[in-house]
């Protein structure tokens, strides 16, 4: 039997960093862009009347609200699986953090800066930009790309494009990616170097299998069930996506083919034909490339495609 349970799950994610407060604010410094000397001194978990309601919240989301000491206020949230909907979720929970702030009476001078973080357990996240492993969103001046306002921030780091960095400033960086990486339940000997770090120390022990009840494992369970379940729905979907788009394309191709005449009518029909499941498949998130390796058609047409 192994020794540790995956930490990107829903019970285990929350022990370690929804639980410790010392642990959450070292994943924050090490994986947020914070300004020089501005580094997060000490954190504290926001209570659930100050965190912002988010109807479009699903279950394979693990939220962890908290503050710091200069008032910033920031969310870590765990995805176990990418869809077309999750950035626009993520940017209306940190807005909704922003704007709660007012509740407090506090005048516009006062809001404080709201980060998320966004730990993404999907391959296909962004696939536009390859095997990137961050992207960082931004206010900023479009004419004046060094004018960037950090009032709401948002990072995502898609867990499967990571390889570990060999410079020093990235020590802690690398050790927490490493972590939510490379332990799950196939773990036998952590990585030495997270044994030898307090804090990455402090992680595995917190995560490790002996350390959970009977309830708590079934628990644990059930979270990796519903996560393949939405996973098997997702791709059901996507499949009758794109049967209804090869459909629809041979109705088109057919009709054009009998208005313009056979050849014409069959080559205007199968790029019609294309386009048609192309769009299908974009609306259902499948990578730009493998749209173009499926229809024939070029990138840059595909994303014209509304």
């Amino acid at each position: 039997m192994s020794k540790y349970l995956d930490p990107k799950a829903d019970l285990t994610f929350k022990k370690v960093f929804g639980e410790h407060p010392n642990l959450v604010l070292s994943l924050l410094n090490a994986l947020l862009p914070l300004p020089k000397g501005m580094e997060i001194k000490t954190v504290e978990y926001l209570s659930p009347e100050n965190v912002p309601e988010n109807p479009g919240k699903k279950y394979s989301i693990v939220d962890v609200y908290c503050t710091d000491n200069y008032g910033r206020h920031f969310i870590v949230e765990m995805q176990s699986y990418w869809n077309t909907e999750f950035f626009s979720r993520t940017l209306f929970n940190a807005a909704s953090m922003y704007t709660k702030q007012l509740n407090k009476g506090k005048s516009f001078g006062e809001l404080k800066d709201v980060y998320a973080l966004c730990l993404v357990n999907d391959i296909k996240a962004f696939p536009e930009y390859g095997e990137e492993y961050i992207q960082e969103y931004y206010i900023t001046n479009k004419n004046h790309t060094s004018d960037i306002r950090t009032d709401l921030s948002m990072v995502f780091i898609i867990l499967p494009n990571f390889n570990p960095q060999k410079r020093a400033e990235k020590f802690m960086h690398n050790l927490w990616l490493k972590f939510l990486t490379e332990i799950d339940e196939n773990t036998d000997d952590a990585d030495p170097e997270l044994l030898a770090n307090e804090e990455t120390f402090e992680a595995l022990e917190i995560v490790r299998r002996s350390a959970f009840t009977d309830g708590e494992m079934l628990a644990y369970r059930q979270y990796w069930l519903d996560i393949s379940t939405e996973k098997s729905s997702l791709e059901r979907e996507r499949m009758e996506g794109r049967a209804e788009g090869r459909a629809e394309g041979e109705k088109i191709g057919m009709e054009k083919g009998r208005a313009e005449g056979r050849e014409e009518g069959r080559a205007e029909g199968r790029a019609d034909a294309m386009r048609e499941i192309a769009r299908t498949m974009k609306q259902h998130g499948d990578d730009i490339n493998y749209i173009a390796a499926v229809t024939g058609l070029s990138p840059d047409e595909i994303k014209t495609l509304l």
